[in-house]
């Protein structure tokens, strides 16, 4: 029904058939502008376009000769969303292994346990069907993330963000990915401790205080480049945990190290929020995760986010369960952290600007501002609320095809097939004559 809504909207209100796909010059009128920044939201704003980029913002805006021309009619505008940290593009079906590629398994292989090295984004494939069916929920990008599983390590490797415009190369820096507490203590001898004893291991390692050829070593000469790169402040750790202990054990680690970290989870991260503001460590909270489903999570509480904010902590948000086929619900995420107190405009920041600082992409998108891509979502309404849809997404200027797989086939099962089709219903299609 949603996406039934996106269709009568779009054709009775926004004049988009007529834009061209690969327009250069693009003004939207009359919109809500939700900038992301500290000018906040403008009302009644107009936003100029060109060559894939945002040239102006502002109020009664000229139209260049060329320029197509979109009445918002006050609706919201805002930056394309990011979709949290997913496996979009490296998998297909979750249940069916050939279609998986965001986990590296070691196996029996114990000389060579951790591998820094593994690089997701190497596998990722733009033209997975996941792509569209993401996108024209106005999610325009996404954080690939390297998994862990039986036979692997807490270190999982390195993943790096991703446009979701068709394009095969990630853009910003890599990030590495860490697993702690119960979840990963099945990697660490069943010993959540013995994961910190392992952790300081491969940084004496990649500072070369235990030779590569010692007996004891975990780490290729490869993961070791590939670690220190991390080290002394250098790329971001994202580190997935939950237990305040933990997060206070990893607060203490990264100090020690001088370790970039940014936390993913973080169900009771709420108990160590001035510390985390101090240490500027941003934390990406899953908001529906507020029941105590384990001993990690007996501290959720359903104002996480909040509180942290409140304490001065950088806010963004990512899914704890099926992140890459559900990727619109990070939209409700936000919006059940500001019904729990959050600021709206945080809620939002937390799926636009926290991201794109965070993972080093701020440069680019994450904002509306002169300068920035022209990666932009005109909604329906309140972009928060589950109700809403996206109405046009556009990357780079380009209007995107709000279509996908699911659009495809819920038309097909609606409307059977297409007059070059033939026009008739296929028979598995046809609902029997009462009788």
């Amino acid at each position: 029904m949603r996406r039934l809504a996106r269709t009568a909207l779009a054709a009775a209100t926004l004049s988009l058939v007529a834009m061209g796909a690969h327009a250069q010059e693009v003004l939207i009128r009359n919109a809500t502008v939700h900038t992301a920044t500290a000018q906040g939201s403008l009302q009644n704003a107009d936003v100029l376009v060109s060559g894939g980029t945002i040239r102006a913002i502002g109020t009664g805006l000229a139209a260049p000769a060329n320029a197509q021309v979109i009445d918002a009619q006050g609706r919201p505008l805002t930056p394309t969303l990011f979709g949290g940290i997913t496996e979009i593009g490296l998998e297909e079906v979750s249940g069916e292994k050939e279609t998986v590629d965001e986990t590296l398994t070691l196996g029996a292989n114990k000389e060579m346990t951790v591998r820094p090295e593994f690089d997701v984004t190497l596998a990722y494939n733009p033209a997975s069907v996941l792509v569209p069916v993401t996108r024209i929920e106005g999610i325009g990008w996404t954080l690939l993330g390297a998994g862990t599983g039986a036979g692997g390590s807490i270190v999982a490797g390195q993943g790096g963000v991703v446009r979701l415009d068709g394009s095969a190369d990630p853009v910003g820096p890599r990030e590495l990915f860490l697993k702690l507490g119960s979840d990963a203590s099945g990697l660490t001898g069943n010993s959540r401790a013995a994961q910190w004893m392992i952790l300081d291991q491969l940084i004496d390692e990649a500072r070369g205080r235990i030779a590569p050829d010692s007996h004891a070593a975990l780490l290729t000469p490869a993961g070791r480049a590939a670690l220190a790169k991390y080290l002394g402040g250098g790329g971001r750790v994202v580190v997935a945990v939950n237990r305040a202990a933990d997060i206070r054990q990893l607060l203490r680690w990264s100090a020690r190290h001088n370790v970039r970290i940014a936390i993913a989870g973080g169900a009771e991260a709420w108990q160590l929020a001035p510390q985390l503001a101090q240490a500027k460590v941003p934390v990406f909270v899953d908001p529906l995760a507020n029941l105590p489903a384990d001993f990690d999570r007996i501290g959720a509480t359903m104002d996480n986010a909040a509180r942290l904010h409140a304490a001065g902590v950088q806010v963004g948000f990512s899914q704890s369960g099926d992140a890459s086929h559900n990727a619109r619900k990070v939209r409700q995420l936000a919006g059940n952290a500001v019904a729990a107190g959050l600021p709206w405009a945080d809620g939002l920041a937390g799926l636009t600007r926290v991201p794109a600082e965070t993972f080093g992409v701020a440069d680019r998108f994450g904002t509306i501002a002169p300068g920035k891509r022209a990666d932009l979502v005109l909604w329906s309404g309140d972009p928060l609320e589950v109700s809403s849809v996206a109405l046009q997404v556009w990357m780079d200027g380009r209007a995107i095809p709000m279509r996908s797989r699911q659009t495809e086939l819920r038309d097909r099962y609606l409307h059977g097939s297409t007059p070059s089709e033939g026009g008739a219903l296929p028979p598995a299609y046809r609902v029997p004559a009462a009788r």
